[in-house]
Formats: C-alpha cells, structure tokens, sequence
C-alpha cells in the first residue's frame, strides 16, 4: 500500500489510548502501528509521539495545543481523532502546519441519545437516591411520601443545540410525552420542525426561563464556552433540571453547583465535566445530582464503529485522498 507521506513504507500510526481489540486488530494489519498499553499520555509523551508518526490517533483526553504541535516531525500530516469532538485540539495551528485533522462523527448519535434519555428518566425520578438507599441498607420499606420525584409527561424540554444528537433526543422524548423545545445556531427546516413537533426559540434567555428540563447537545468552541453562566442558569425556574452529556465547558460548573446546593434548581445529570476529571468536590456530595463518568458513548458497538471511521480516514489518506471526516476550518 503505497503511503502519503513516506514513499512505499507503511505508515507509522501512533495510537495514544488502548482501543478496543477488534480497531486495533484491524489498523495492525494495514499499517505500522505502535498501541499505547498504558494510562493517557502526558504532554512530553504526546510530544514525543508526534515527533515519531506519521498519523497520531487521538482521544479526547489528549490536549493538542501549539507546543505539542511544534514538535511534530517532518512526516507528521495527520491527527486521526477516535470521537467526534476535537475541541482538545488546535485544529487551526495543525492546518497552518500542513496537518490535516480527521473525526469520527455520526456514529455516537443514537448511544448518546439513549443516554441522555435515562438521566432525564433518572434525575426527576430520584433513581440515584433510591439506589444509594439499598446499596446502604437504609430502606425501611415502601411508604407513601417515600422519595417521591416528579413525572416528565407533559414537561417542556429544552434543547440545546438541535443537530443529530438533539433531534434523536427530541424523537424520544417525544414518546415519553415531553413538549420539545429547542434553541440552535439556525432554526431547523419547517418540515424537520414539524416531524420532530418542536419549538424553535431565537433567544435562549427566553427559552431558559420556560423549560422544565433543559439537555445540552451543542459543541464546546469559544462562543459556547460557559454559554450557561451564572446569569443565565438563574433564568431557569427552581423546579428545573439540567442534563448534560455533550461538553462540560459549555457549564460554568461552580455556578451551577452553587444554585443545586442553595436549592435554586432541582437537580441536574451529569456526563461531562468543566476541568475533565477534575470534578467540583461540592458536587460530587450532592443527592440531587447524578453524576456519570462520561460513558454517553460507551457501547461497544458505538466505540466499535468510532474506530471503523478513524481506519477509513487513515486508510483514505495513504490513498492520497482527503479523509472523509477531515475537519474544516468551517466547522471551527
């Protein structure tokens, strides 16, 4: 197989995380491939692997900023990301490198969806709270006034961001009886509205201040960073709930955590953290709040099929083609 950016030679695809054994079985058998079998890269080993590859397979744990570019060798040209997010890397300084930029997209649309689906089931239903009583043994059995939650039938839904991961989240919700509302960078087409029977809203404010549940689905970039600040989470009504399984940088955490303990929102469930795994300790004490070690994904059909797209980005580009899934300034 002839190779983009080394003559005949095999590429040489450095993989930062372990993957699961199928994706890493297959890019073993079409490229030359060095598999990480230890805990995430720090930034001297991202620098050193960029330095030695030809393609760097990246998670999303794995910071690509300006000095971790500038060690890339002369025949680094590729980051294949394993996800569909790629805010971890400076995508505009590896294009004006010659290094283009690849991402997994679509195929995590329906597992975090689902997702999404539990917590809004789970947090308004208390379920973290009554498993935490029997995991303790303090159940004294059932009684009328028990843990008593509050049903989504007939409850507005807000949300945020309405690409392919809101609109499966709308589709179901719909079937749990929720009234769909939503607020996007650009409304959807009327016949996408009606099928999804959904409420545009142009302003968020407006929107925040009528939801019953609000769920995130748009990206993190620097227009949405803490695009839920302090001001805005205090437009939601106290009886409110916020779902995240997208970006936690898209949440002022602190905020939020401060208005859960105070009792100025009802709960909240949690995927997705601002500082990573670096969680707000005030948080994590918290009955009303679910917290999920980012698994919104974590299906091995879904992480299957990540790898399946980041094979054929790679194998396109040895080709001498562009990666189905490169990621353009466009979408920045």
């Amino acid at each position: 197989m002839a190779a983009a950016s080394s003559g005949n030679a095999p590429l040489k695809v450095v993989v930062t995380r372990q993957l699961p054994e199928p994706v890493e079985t297959r890019l073993s058998e079409l490229f030359n491939v060095e598999l990480s079998r230890g805990g995430q890269m720090d930034a001297a080993a991202l620098g050193a692997a960029m330095g030695r590859a030809d393609v760097l397979v990246t998670t999303i744990g794995d910071r690509i900023d300006q000095r971790i570019l500038a060690q890339a060798g002369p025949n680094m040209r590729l980051i294949a990301n394993y996800g569909a997010g790629f805010d971890h890397i400076d995508v505009q300084t590896a294009l004006q490198r010659g290094i283009m930029v690849s991402n997994t997209p679509g195929v995590l649309t329906e597992d975090t969806a689902d997702m999404t689906m539990a917590m809004i089931l789970a947090v308004p239903r208390r379920l973290r709270e009554g498993t935490m009583l029997m995991q303790h043994g303090q159940w004294q059995g059932w009684s009328p006034t028990a843990l008593m939650g509050h049903r989504i039938g007939g409850k507005r839904l807000g949300i945020l961001g309405m690409g392919r991961i809101g609109q499966a989240v709308a589709r179901r919700a719909a079937a749990f009886g929720l009234q769909v509302h939503y607020h996007n960078r650009k409304r959807l087409h009327p016949d996408t509205e009606a099928a999804l029977q959904a409420t545009y809203w142009e302003s968020l404010d407006q929107m925040l201040a009528r939801v019953d549940i609000l769920t995130i689905h748009c990206p993190h970039t620097p227009a949405t960073f803490h695009l839920l600040n302090a001001r805005r989470l205090k437009l939601m009504k106290p009886t409110a709930y916020i779902i995240n399984t997208a970006r936690g940088e898209v949440i002022d955490e602190n905020a939020l955590t401060r208005m859960l303990r105070a009792g100025e929102l009802a709960g909240a469930g949690l995927d997705v953290y601002e500082n990573g795994n670096r969680i707000n300790p005030r948080l994590k004490g918290l009955d009303n709040v679910l917290l999920l070690p980012h698994m919104g994904s974590a299906t091995s059909e879904g992480r299957i099929e990540m790898g399946e797209k980041v094979i054929i980005n790679i194998k396109t580009f040895a080709d001498g083609h562009r990666p189905p899934d490169q990621v353009v300034p466009a979408m920045l």
